[in-house]
């Protein structure tokens, strides 16, 4: 199910450890496409794992929420990230920084080896 771009996108959401979120910029850098920041925010859109796939962990670089397709929006996002000890004020993680997840040398698979 989805293309090669989003399965590794998806893969690397699972990465994201409970407790924490990333960024859209961070899942594009980790998968070597940088400039693909749209990209990851449509296939993160297209999740079809949620929430076993946890892509409520991933926000805007300013810390902000941004959007969430599942139950009843951001509300559901924001309230599953509580659940799991990310504090949210004013529609914006809180502790932004050390809440941050990024990537060390963990690698998604890939077909082609990208």
């Amino acid at each position: 199910m989805g293309t090669e771009f989003q399965r590794r996108v998806w893969e690397a959401i699972g990465l994201i450890p409970r407790g924490r979120v990333t960024t859209y910029g961070e899942i594009a850098r980790f998968l070597g496409r940088p400039r693909a920041v749209r990209a990851v925010g449509t296939a993160v859109g297209k999740n079809p794992y949620a929430p076993k796939v946890p892509c409520h962990r991933v926000v805007r670089s300013d810390g902000s929420i941004g959007n969430y397709s599942g139950g009843e929006g951001t509300t559901t996002k924001i309230a599953m990230l509580k659940e799991e000890g990310v504090e949210v004020s004013k529609g914006r993680i809180v502790d932004f920084a050390r809440k941050l997840y990024r990537f060390g040398n963990q690698q998604v698979t890939s077909p082609s080896g990208n």
